[in-house]
């Protein structure tokens, strides 16, 4: 039961799936943190691996970076492959000046300036919003793992725009309470929410729009690994 974007075949991806946004990433979570681990997928070199973790089955793929991307990925892991959950596990800027870098950010909400709820042909501006006990277990897993000053639970902008003509308007955003900006979120929200599916944004600060620090691209392959743990621990939580 290939698609034209993935040539897993039915069974072969797990009720959970974590979506990192670089199919590097989803290969450095399968080698280190699964084991029994199978590759599923290799269409356009998006990676996807089957594993156990603590004994419970697991998968990751890799979503690609904007909403069209993991808007194709996540529908058809929800709508023909049998997946429950997503979890997306990603980076961000910080927009707030509470959020520093390497702080995890759990999006129980997702802003966007994208068209994307226009699909719907619904008059008004839908809040696209996580599971809330998915959200409930990562909170209260992250303040196990890590220092809760260090974990931030609220509104997330997920932008189509990487390189803005408008570079101020960030503040705008600010000054409505959004702690960072990604790309993916909101369209994984919507898919989830129209499926009949539940889906959670995790994410680790890698910049910051107030005071420009910025982490590597090595590091954000493979050293978020408090992000990691998190989504695995809600992965297998029951």
């Amino acid at each position: 039961m290939s698609t034209a974007h993935n040539n897993a075949q039915k069974g072969d991806f797990a009720k959970t799936v974590l979506m990192p946004g670089d199919p590097l990433r989803a290969k450095f979570i399968a080698e280190n943190f699964l084991t029994d681990v199978k590759q599923v997928n290799g269409v356009r070199n998006m990676l996807g691996f089957t594993g156990k973790y603590k004994g419970h089955e697991v998968s990751v793929m890799g979503s690609g970076m904007g909403m069209p991307s993991i808007g194709i990925y996540s529908y058809e892991l929800f709508d023909q492959y049998g997946v429950e959950k997503i979890i997306r596990i990603g980076t961000c800027g910080a927009y707030s000046p509470d959020c520093k870098v390497f702080d995890v950010i759990l999006g129980q909400g997702s802003c966007t300036n994208s068209n994307w709820f226009s699909q719907y042909g619904i008059p008004g501006t839908y809040s696209a919003i996580a599971d809330f006990d998915m959200l409930k277990d990562a909170y209260e897993i992250a303040n196990k793992i890590m220092p809760k000053e260090n974990v931030h639970v609220g509104n997330v902008l997920a932008s189509d725009i990487f390189y803005n003509d408008q570079p101020e308007v960030w503040k705008k955003w600010q000054k409505l309470g959004i702690l960072g900006v990604e790309m993916e979120s909101y369209a994984l929200y919507c898919n989830a929410a129209y499926l009949g599916k539940k889906a959670l944004t995790i994410l680790t600060v890698s910049d910051s729009f107030i005071t420009h620090e910025e982490t590597t691209a090595e590091q954000r392959q493979t050293s978020f690994k408090q992000m990691m743990e998190i989504a695995l621990e809600v992965a297998i939580k029951e």
